[in-house]
């Protein structure tokens, strides 16, 4: 509780730059969770501008949801900028369980400009660790659950060298050596569209101050409790005014109050 709130704390004081290449269809609602915590978004996606912006922000936020080719190639950019500079990048692997061209893309990321955190729900994470892996759409596997997945996210943060998110009911959190479960939330935050992509956003805000895996804790619980808080019998439409009145106003006592946290015990390699 004391590391979230010294995170969340940094952010307000600091107003860090987070630079977000991200898709078109929740670009709102990350760059509006990203200033409901204190942070600045900016959102420049053009190739010819993307390693400028990028050299003046924080942290960098990379989404691979409604890919282009030109996204391809800013993200390309941008990740070799911030890696020059130690800024911290999150890449969000939308999409790779059930694409091939976008699991190839994410595996050359890793291997040129190794992310900070490499985010993604049940199925993508299981997709990057096992080349046989697919799934149909962008939705988790809901044949996945938390044992399979500790394995297999623990496994990929060892291979990449890198914190992993998993998404999902139970989000995980591992550097391959601790693993962390969040399970506040809502399903309501699942019937919303750009949700997961909100969540990468705040990673990369907290990331800005604390680069490890106390910043995708604090994410994580942020994003469940004010789901919780938000959660409404009045629709879809009210329930994400209510997330965004959330993000902007919980406070470390409703977090104190609400937060549900387990350390696990990891398997060795």
């Amino acid at each position: 509780m004391q590391r979230i709130h010294k995170i969340r704390e940094k952010v307000r004081a600091q107003a860090p730059l987070i630079h977000c290449i991200t898709n078109p269809i929740s670009i709102n609602q990350c760059a509006n969770a990203i200033l409901a915590v204190g942070a600045r978004p900016i959102m420049a996606e053009h190739p010819k501008e993307v390693r400028e912006i990028t050299d003046s922000a924080r942290a960098l936020m990379l989404n691979l949801g409604n890919i282009t080719d030109a996204r391809m190639t800013s993200m390309e950019i941008s990740a070799r900028a911030a890696a020059g500079r130690q800024i911290p990048i999150l890449l969000d692997a939308v999409g790779v369980a059930c694409s091939q061209m976008r699991r190839d893309y994410v595996c050359g990321m890793i291997k040129t400009t190794r992310p900070t955190v490499l985010k993604g729900n049940y199925s993508e994470i299981n997709a990057l660790l096992r080349e046989d892996y697919c799934s149909s759409g962008v939705d988790a596997d809901p044949g996945l659950d938390e044992r399979v997945m500790d394995r297999a996210a623990a496994e990929l943060a060892r291979t990449c060298h890198t914190v992993i998110l998993a998404s999902g009911k139970v989000d995980i959190i591992t550097d391959g050596s601790r693993l962390i479960h969040i399970k506040n939330g809502t399903p309501q935050l699942s019937r919303i569209t750009g949700t997961g992509c909100m969540l990468g956003a705040l990673a990369a805000a907290y990331l800005s101050v604390q680069p490890d895996m106390d910043a995708v804790v604090t994410a994580c619980v942020m994003l469940g409790i004010c789901g919780q808080l938000a959660k409404t019998d009045r629709g879809t439409g009210s329930f994400m005014v209510g997330l965004m009145d959330a993000l902007s106003t919980v406070t470390d006592g409703d977090i104190e109050q609400y937060m549900d946290m387990e350390e696990i015990g990891i398997e060795g390699p």
